[in-house]
């Protein structure tokens, strides 16, 4: 694979302002998240208000990271890229659902602080996995600004034309 950076100072500018974009978005998101479960978990079971909460806040996510993170705008793949975030949204289900049920396995009247923490701490993994999915599908060709092009009299072609 091609190296689309010009250096390798310069990929690692991009990646950790992807990762700083990416944690901004998360740190949103998940505040959004904890809100929402708790009010539906006043009316809803654990596991439906979780998958409710995942899924109100997935899309959001993924098209704040779609453009903020990866810089992804009228580029006609935003139907690839929300599948992609579709994807990452069963992983993040898959595991909060699980923390869910493993909690009230072990303790069936758990409070519903300890199940917010609980699910904060599988949101926490499910977010390493999005990032990294998100990554591979919405940014796998992203390529930084062009380099500006020589004027006349710059470079190797203008040298040989002056």
């Amino acid at each position: 694979m091609i190296n689309p950076f010009r250096s390798e100072a310069e990929a690692f500018r991009f990646l950790i302002g992807a990762i700083v974009y990416f944690a901004a978005i998360g740190i949103a998101s998940t505040l959004a998240y904890v809100a929402l479960y708790a009010i539906l978990r006043l009316v809803l079971p654990a596991t439906l208000a979780n998958a409710l909460s995942q899924l109100l806040t997935a899309v959001g996510n993924t098209a704040a990271n779609r453009r903020f993170t990866f810089g992804a705008q009228g580029n006609g793949a935003a139907a690839r890229d929300h599948l992609g975030g579709l994807t990452a949204f069963g992983v993040a289900l898959g595991l909060t659902t699980a923390a869910i049920a493993g909690l009230h396995w072990i303790d069936p009247h758990a409070s519903r602080i300890t199940e917010v923490l609980v699910l904060m701490s599988a949101n926490l993994l499910a977010t390493l996995v999005r990032f990294v999915l998100l990554r591979a599908w919405i940014a796998p060709g992203r390529r930084p600004p062009p380099r500006p092009s020589p004027t006349r009299g710059e470079g190797v072609i203008g040298a040989a034309v002056s």
